[in-house]
């Protein structure tokens, strides 16, 4: 006769889940002895080394009862059920795996490789990994909106890197965000960003001028109205640039949609 942990160690399982078996009523529960201790014989073994035997295929511990009890066809029937449910876990777990590697793919996270190579071309040309970060948190919500649309206007993006007009801006921006807006140059005077406002400016004429924009994309504003929000969002002084803006005449500081006010203030 065997004690508790006699019987768990022959099976190959712990202590604490032959008395879990037992809770559950999927191994009798032997009397005890008069010294107060369960001995368990040879049918006990049996019977747990069937059960460790079925929890390690995978088979729920609420099914393993029933299939111990089985005649062979039911029990046969039993396991193709099993098979099957496990075969759909597999896939379930696969597409996990690999959504988890998409998470260490960095900029390639829900963005097209042509966007990923704008990205990699702003580093190039001196934008810090913050500016970066906040170009492609856009571009996810463009990509989002218009999957098909942002690979078409790329090439442009492309081209527009070579104007310095525009790589002097994207490396304002990285100053700025690189430095702490609470302790450095007063928001409202900070040469930074009037520098900055007159080159969007510029920039803003250009493609007015010129009829740029992301075609259908255009009338639809609330991809627009949401790159507002998260540059707001992720600094403070962008409100203070979009006022710099408004003062010389413009509604929208996004050069794919230029957008004049009606009346420029002042």
């Amino acid at each position: 006769m065997l004690t508790i942990g006699q019987l768990a160690a022959y099976a190959g399982v712990t202590v604490r889940a032959v008395r879990h078996y037992h809770q559950i009523g999927l191994l009798p529960e032997p009397e005890r002895d008069a010294s107060g201790y369960r001995c368990y014989g040879a049918r006990a073994v049996v019977s747990l080394v069937k059960i460790r035997t079925l929890a390690n295929a995978g088979v729920p511990l609420s099914q393993i009862g029933q299939m111990l009890e089985a005649d062979a066809s039911t029990f046969a029937e039993a396991i193709q059920r099993i098979d099957s449910h496990l075969n759909d876990e597999i896939e379930r777990l696969e597409t996990s795996r690999e959504q988890i590697a998409q998470l260490t793919a960095g900029d390639s996270l829900a963005l097209p490789p042509e966007v990923v190579s704008y990205l990699d071309r702003l580093r190039e040309i001196g934008a810090s990994e913050r500016m970066v970060e906040a170009e492609r948190d856009g571009w996810i919500v463009v990509a989002a909106r218009w999957p098909d649309g942002v690979r078409e206007i790329m090439p442009a993006k492309h081209a527009q890197l070579d104007d310095p007009q525009l790589v002097r801006l994207y490396r304002l921006g990285s100053e700025l965000l690189d430095s702490d807006s609470d302790t450095d140059t007063d928001t409202d005077t900070d040469p930074r960003l009037q520098e900055a406002a007159d080159i969007m400016a510029g920039l803003l004429e250009q493609a007015h001028t010129s009829g740029e924009n992301v075609g259908e994309a255009v009338h639809d504003d609330l991809p627009f109205d949401l790159l507002d929000a998260l540059a707001l969002e992720s600094d403070p002084r962008t409100r203070r640039l979009m006022d710099l803006m408004r003062e010389r005449g413009w509604a929208s500081w996004i050069r794919t949609r230029p957008e004049r006010l009606a009346e420029p203030p002042g």
